[in-house]
């Protein structure tokens, strides 16, 4: 079984939140930024807007950035269970918005920080059960610390969206070859 569209959501948010604190790149340096952040990924109640709440989706972004260099499974497995214990999490069915039915493991009035990570938990859980880690990378390019999800069916994705890397590596391997052939001697 594929993984789900609710999935793929969740992954792509645990990406585009690890994303916002690669090495000087901070994208969450306020509450309004992460009140944009949440808006823009669809979490339908809103930030609170304190300097607490954004500090608290900081630690989870710093937790869940180690997905993508589990040594193994099982720290995976550790890192969901230990936050859906951690968040109180109870699966339940509910509808709203544009979404049909879906599952949200925490109360819409629990903090923001417990939401993300709890979605996040539920899209690793699926990640997890369908033997998909593989998916969860970080870009190839050597000048990136980027993350992402890999969709692609054959999973030949290497580089990130955020920073042209795959164009910029390929040019670059280019140029180089380019010159290797326009100086005599050297191959």
């Amino acid at each position: 079984m594929p993984l789900t569209q609710e999935a793929r959501v969740n992954l792509t948010l645990l990406v585009d939140l690890v994303n916002t604190g690669r090495s000087g790149h901070e994208e969450l340096p306020d509450p309004a930024s992460l009140s944009s952040f949440v808006r823009d990924h669809g979490f339908s109640t809103p930030a609170s807007g304190t300097d607490i709440e954004l500090q608290q989706v900081h630690d989870v972004r710093q937790e869940f950035s180690t997905v993508f260099e589990a040594e193994s499974v099982e720290s995976v497995v550790a890192l969901v269970n230990a936050t859906l214990l951690r968040c109180s999490a109870l699966p339940q069915l509910v509808r709203h918005d544009d979404w049909g039915w879906h599952l949200h493991a925490v109360a819409q009035t629990a903090p923001l920080a417990d939401r993300i990570a709890v979605d996040i938990a539920l899209a690793l859980v699926d990640t997890v059960r369908e033997d998909e880690l593989s998916r969860l990378q970080r870009c190839a390019a050597e000048d990136c610390d980027a993350v992402f999800a890999d969709f692609s069916r054959n999973r030949s994705k290497r580089f990130c969206d955020l920073g042209n890397c795959g164009n910029r590596t390929h040019v670059a391997a280019y140029r180089r070859r380019q010159e290797e052939e326009a100086t005599p001697g050297k191959r």
